[in-house]
């Protein structure tokens, strides 16, 4: 969290940037207005708490502790009471550290240079108001925070008798608990809200009641905070890219889009997105679309646009998921094109599901679905094997399936939406929840608008069955990668998948880290190409060569047994990795030929691209 700098001199001397506080800053408050607002204040707070007295006490039967706080917390407890060298000597390390920085404090009030005795890691942009540096008092409270941090996160990290998954979850809330008590999630320890009251005279502390007010009512109750103006209309300025919705069922539209060069690939591509998320990720602005950089590169782009699932889903599971989606579309394909076997793409999610049933269709063997209807497949930030899953696995203990189990059936055989968005928001808690806890109800702005962000709010629903079926088969079990996993009484091995596969990871990906990605290579059967890109989950893959951002890596390495052996023949690739994947893929996408047009084959035109599934909200 906090990395010391003892080489480090702190600015002796105050900003003499106008916006600095001091004394004249009180002095020009207006105390008449001030008060009145603080009325204001009173008045929103009596209300919110008001509020949430009624909804507790309405509050239906329920799990207390649904994500297993408390006992990631009972295990610390113990394993701090069994390892007292340990604590101990975290807490005279702590102390030291804190008498060294009393010690740089009253140099710099003295007027003198000081060590720096914790500074913020590189990309924490909690402390970027200069105030943080050039006020003595701030950047004492900032430094005694991440020294503290520090402390307790290395503490927990040393302690012994723990086991490893518990491990990691304690890091993870211990984390969580570190962030949240930041001095700047409070207003009078947060140099930017006190500036913005001052100058205000409060003004900053109505708006941002009223805008906690109006999350709470527009959550139905539960807090759903804004991170992005509501600017974006699908079709209009986002998820524009042209094409037509050519077949339609309980579970998925298709999409197949507009070509823009005179001829294409024979063989057609077929995209398979999470339906954790929506599928306009690949169709955001038209300078970072995806689907409008493969179209334009003489693709037959086809993409799958799950359902937001309602209680008459709620009993679909992999094998519908399987039958209804991935087959579906294929047969869809076919009709459209007359191309049996297209190029596939599974992404996160996606590419679980689109693995699993290349196992399915290897193992089955019959002439319709057969191993030889998809002929590559494509897998994007996608995990087979979950020994070394990503954040995700810290929600994954039996305790908080059986309350995730309970919260599901209480909503009718659908998780919420939110729910879902609330776990991935705690992945990067600091900028996804808590910059926008000040932005919107401590200094009283409104979000700006953010397209990534739109998408990220706008959430999906989760059937009952597939839901916990995937949390405990892979996650928990890890059943795919060992050969445990059945479809519709199939037993899955993916060493008999024997098409070309490519696997993209990312280097920051915290939901599918590239290690475990790369665990895939041990699986599958047939040739494969392995890269790593830069950045995470999201902008990992959709990073468009036009932007010239991030890097990519490939590595020359025969067969390496691990992530590292592969790191040491890798090579750095500047920009997108989009071209490296469209030198792969244009082999096995056939011969040149006129382009088509969505409708023009067996398959009728339903409407226009984005669709209405799409557009079904989870709220």
């Amino acid at each position: 969290m906090a990395k010391k700098d003892p080489k480090t001199a702190a600015p002796s001397a105050k900003s003499e940037s106008p916006e600095a506080i001091s004394a004249d800053s009180f002095a020009q408050l207006d105390s008449e207005k001030f008060a009145q607002n603080m009325l204001k204040v009173g008045a929103q707070t009596q209300k919110l708490l008001s509020g949430f007295v009624k909804r507790m006490a309405e509050r239906e039967s329920g799990p207390l502790d649904p994500l297993n706080v408390s006992g990631a917390f009972l295990t610390l407890a113990k394993a701090m009471s069994q390892d007292h060298q340990t604590v101990i000597e975290g807490q005279v390390a702590l102390w030291k550290d804190w008498m060294g920085l009393w010690e740089a404090t009253v140099r710099r009030v003295l007027g003198g240079e000081a060590p720096v005795m914790a500074a913020p890691l590189p990309g924490d942009r909690r402390f970027r108001d200069s105030e943080w540096q050039s006020n003595e008092v701030f950047d004492f409270i900032k430094q005694s925070y991440l020294l503290a941090a520090n402390s307790m996160q290395q503490t927990v990290a040393r302690l012994n008798g723990i086991p490893a998954p518990e491990r990691k979850r304690i890091e993870f809330y211990t984390k969580q608990f570190a962030d949240a008590f930041a001095p700047t999630n409070f207003p009078f320890t947060n140099p930017e809200v006190v500036r913005a009251t001052l100058t205000s005279n409060g003004e900053n502390l109505v708006k941002g009641l009223d805008n906690l007010l109006a999350d709470i009512e527009r959550g139905h109750g539960e807090l759903s905070i804004r991170q992005t103006s509501c600017d974006f209309v699908l079709g209009e300025n986002i998820a524009t890219a042209p094409g037509k919705v050519v077949f339609r069922n309980d579970l998925i539209e298709l999409l197949q889009f507009t070509p823009t060069t005179k001829q294409v690939d024979e063989r057609p591509l077929l995209i398979f997105p999470p339906w954790i998320n929506k599928y306009y990720i690949l169709d955001l602005r038209p300078e970072n679309s995806m689907i409008r950089w493969l179209v334009g590169q003489g693709y037959t782009v086809f993409v799958v646009s799950w359902s937001n699932p309602d209680a008459r889903l709620a009993q679909y599971g992999f094998e519908d998921y399987m039958r209804e989606g991935v087959f579906a579309a294929l047969d869809a394909v076919k009709d459209a094109t007359g191309i049996e076997d297209p190029n596939c793409v599974g992404y996160c999610i996606g590419g679980t599901l689109l693995a699993a049933t290349l196992a399915y269709m290897a193992a089955k063997g019959d002439p319709k679905y057969g191993k030889d209807r998809i002929h590559s497949a494509t897998f994007w930030a996608a995990q087979t094997d979950f020994s070394e899953a990503g954040d995700l696995s810290v929600f994954v203990d039996e305790a908080q399936l059986e309350a995730l189990e309970e919260q599901i059936k209480a909503e009718g055989g659908v998780l919420k939406g939110s729910k879902m968005a609330t776990a991935f928001n705690m992945l990067r808690a600091n900028d996804l929840i808590w910059s926008f806890v000040i932005n919107n109800y401590m200094l009283g702005k409104q979000p700006m608008p953010f397209d990534l962000l739109y998408w990220n709010s706008d959430t999906t629903r989760m059937p009952e069955k597939l839901h916990l079926s995937y949390l405990r088969q892979c996650y928990r079990d890890n059943a795919l990668a060992l050969g445990k996993m059945v479809l519709d009484g199939v037993t899955l091995d993916l060493s008999k998948v024997t098409q070309p596969v490519y696997l993209q990871s990312a280097r920051e990906d915290h939901i599918a880290p590239a290690a475990s990605v790369f665990k895939a290579t041990k699986l599958f059967g047939g040739k494969l190409r392995f890269i790593i890109a830069g950045s995470g989950h999201i902008a990992g893959v959709i990073n468009p060569p036009a932007a010239k951002k991030y890097q990519y890596w490939t590595s020359d390495a025969k067969n390496p047994a691990t992530i590292e052996a592969w790191r040491e023949k890798a090579a750095e690739h500047a920009g997108s990795w989009w071209p490296d994947w469209d030198a792969w893929l244009t082999p096995l996408s056939g011969k040149k030929i006129d382009a088509r047009k969505p409708g023009d084959g067996k398959l009728k035109a339903l409407g226009d691209a984005p669709g209405t599934y799409v557009k079904v909200k989870a709220q």
